[in-house]
């Protein structure tokens, strides 16, 4: 299995990672909240869990566990290929800046490494907020001053 993201960053994986980004910082609004982890294909199906901080800490095993079922979650009604699906990845959104590694960072990556061991599948895992993405253990990663949806800029003008 690959250790994590390291650069060259493909073309593909930058487009997905980038539209993470995106989604993140257009549909979170608030300044302070829970980390969440998703699961899925942005831009398409994904899957979430926001683990509350009240709820008390999660282990590795509970943590693997939440991979698994958002995997499961992620993948229903779809026609998983015989390789698996390139377009899968996993992404911790959070607050704050990226350039530190905080050990809900890794906890997260090593439940995914874990699970993506047991489902046999490539699944990048990095951490986003509103302006980047980061993996946290390779430290490879793209910041954005102004990130805009491209979709919305190739649209021709109304005469």
């Amino acid at each position: 299995m690959r250790p994590g993201i390291v650069e060259p960053v493909p073309r593909p994986l930058q487009v997905r990672l980038r539209r993470a980004v995106l989604e993140h910082a257009t549909n979170e609004r608030r300044r302070t909240f829970a980390p969440v982890l998703h699961l899925g294909t942005p831009g398409g199906v994904v899957a979430t869990f926001c683990a509350e901080p009240n709820e008390g800490p999660l282990d590795l095993a509970l943590r693997t566990e939440v991979v698994h079922a958002l995997w499961r979650r992620s993948r229903a009604g779809t026609h998983d290929r015989p390789a698996g699906n390139a377009q899968t990845l996993a992404w911790l959104a959070r607050p704050g800046d990226l350039t530190e590694t905080r050990d809900d960072d890794l906890a997260w990556h090593a439940a995914v490494r874990a699970a993506r061991g047991e489902l046999g599948r490539y699944l990048p895992f990095v951490v986003v907020n509103r302006r980047a993405w980061r993996d946290p253990v390779t430290g490879a990663g793209r910041t954005w001053q102004r990130l805009r949806d491209r979709r919305e800029t190739d649209r021709p003008s109304p005469a």
